[in-house]
């Protein structure tokens, strides 16, 4: 079944220890919808600049997302520049943000849009994702993901949305933060009852931790030997979860343990790339061969 996304579709300068690259297709909805696309078809909801470069167009369009609700603004495209220092992969140090045409954006649908099942809420501001809300025709699976500076800027739109969501994703940061627990056992039972009725905790190199009030499971993260670049990975992660999820047309333990194997498998090779220089060629068959090992890794 269709999936639709809203977030940011940017031009990211970014450099690790491996190097430095410039003006990359980047953004929340890009990277997941990159990830989403191998399970499902993917309508992305977004808008850049007239600066956005057409060759970045011309590449979504080839892997097959709807673009029909990205919109070209007046103004320019929203640019991100970070770094990543070695031996920390899971920090981004921000060093410059430029909204361009997100400050006056308010996301708009098309009319066939409206019906479809499955949406998820990219990294973006809150007020816009319950915007994006009121235009769906009852969604069966509402995805949310959210980061730090919603959590201390926007909290009581943010609060006020998770109560209307499914599922929620965040990082082990964030879940602590959005529920004062250290522990994410209770960081997660704090966030269900917030609303969502499924959680999903992501902790980096270490894994992923799903609640849910029937069962809860942990899996760990596939171990990537040489990491390029990690912007991204956690947005490819959600894709993969949201995709799968959409394809199978299941909520149940079965399709979320897998959904999760898919999800943790297709993050890790984000982060062997700089921004989608890995996942813009991934195959299903790569995806499969890798997530077998890493089931490997532990069973008997």
């Amino acid at each position: 079944m269709s999936l639709i996304v809203l977030g940011t579709v940017a031009l990211d300068h970014v450099k690790t220890p491996s190097g430095t690259k410039k003006d990359m297709l980047g953004g929340s909805a890009a990277h997941f919808a990159m990830s989403a696309r191998l399970f499902t078809q993917v309508h992305l909801v977004a808008v850049v600049g007239r600066d956005f470069p057409s060759r970045h167009l011309d590449f979504l369009n080839r892997q097959g997302i709807d673009l029909t609700s990205l919109k070209v603004g007046t103004g320019k495209t929203f640019r991100w520049r970070g770094e990543y220092k070695k031996g920390d992969f899971n920090t981004a140090l921000t060093l410059s943000t430029q909204l361009g045409v997100l400050e006056n954006y308010v996301p708009q649908i098309a009319d066939y849009q409206r019906h479809l099942p499955n949406v998820f809420l990219a990294n973006f501001d809150p007020d816009l994702q319950m915007k994006l809300l009121s235009h769906l025709k009852k969604p069966e699976l509402i995805g949310l993901d959210s980061m730090n500076l919603w959590i201390t800027h926007k909290l009581k739109s943010l609060k006020k949305l998770i109560k209307q969501v499914d599922l929620f994703v965040a990082n082990d940061a964030e879940a602590r933060a959005l529920t004062g627990e250290y522990n994410l056992i209770m960081a997660a039972k704090r966030l269900r009852a917030m609303g969502p009725r499924l959680i999903v905790v992501k902790k980096g190199e270490h894994g992923v931790f799903f609640y849910s009030d029937k069962f809860m499971f942990s899996f760990p993260a596939y171990p990537v030997e040489k990491v390029l670049d990690p912007t991204g990975a956690g947005d490819t992660f959600a894709g993969g979860l949201m995709g799968y999820l959409s394809k199978v047309r299941k909520v149940d333990e079965k399709s979320l343990r897998q959904a999760l194997l898919y999800a943790t498998t297709v993050a890790s090779f984000n982060v062997q790339g700089f921004g989608m220089g890995r996942t813009a060629s991934l195959t299903m068959r790569e995806v499969r061969e890798r997530m077998k090992r890493l089931i490997r890794f532990f069973t008997v």
